[in-house]
């Protein structure tokens, strides 16, 4: 399959048509709105997000928040906030979420992505175009943020006993496929 690239968002390389149809809504959003789709505008329906899929140095864990708005497990990431680099997003709010001293990412390429809605809340309902990178801790203990109820390394097969959200799920069977890096 060919790898394309999107600015602001980086290269990815679609395996399936699911992927194709993601990369091209993402493609059409950031083409309409520009660096606005990387702001938190509520008048165009939605944002860019950077996610963070963070193995456990021996690469047998994943490290999910229980996110506190949200009240499920996640992968650690957030808002661009106006700063249109969606894996910049994901490293930095990595390191904000985790607390990890070091991480590093196993690919510059975009490892997944995934366009769900957000209910309404402060906001109005929206799109969150999650951009998601690989990446591995070197060093440092967990610390729960103030966007966390909660931290765990969840082994890669125990991760149903934590949530049940495919978007997660998928990430994993993605590197089970061999497709992480």
């Amino acid at each position: 399959m060919t790898t394309t690239e999107i600015s602001g968002i980086g290269r990815f390389e679609p395996r399936d048509v699911r992927d194709r149809a993601e990369w091209a809504r993402l493609a059409e959003f950031v083409a309409a709105q520009g660096v606005a789709a990387f702001s938190r505008d509520p008048l165009i329906g939605g944002h860019v997000t950077g996610s963070a899929f963070i193995l456990s140095q021996d690469g047998s864990a994943v490290l999910l928040t229980h996110h506190a708005k949200l009240d499920r497990w996640l992968q650690l990431g957030g808002h661009c906030d106006g700063i249109a680099d969606a894996r910049f997003t994901a490293l930095k709010e990595a390191y904000e979420e985790s607390g990890l001293a070091r991480i590093h990412l196993l690919s510059d390429r975009v490892f997944d992505v995934d366009i769900h809605e957000i209910p309404a809340g402060k906001e109005p309902a929206h799109l969150h175009y999650d951009v998601r990178f690989l990446m591995q801790a070197d060093a440092g203990d967990i610390a729960v943020s103030e966007e966390s109820h909660d931290l765990a390394w969840v082994p890669l097969e125990r991760l149903e006993d934590y949530t049940s959200a495919q978007s997660v799920l998928r990430m994993r069977d993605r590197l089970k496929k061999g497709g992480g890096v």
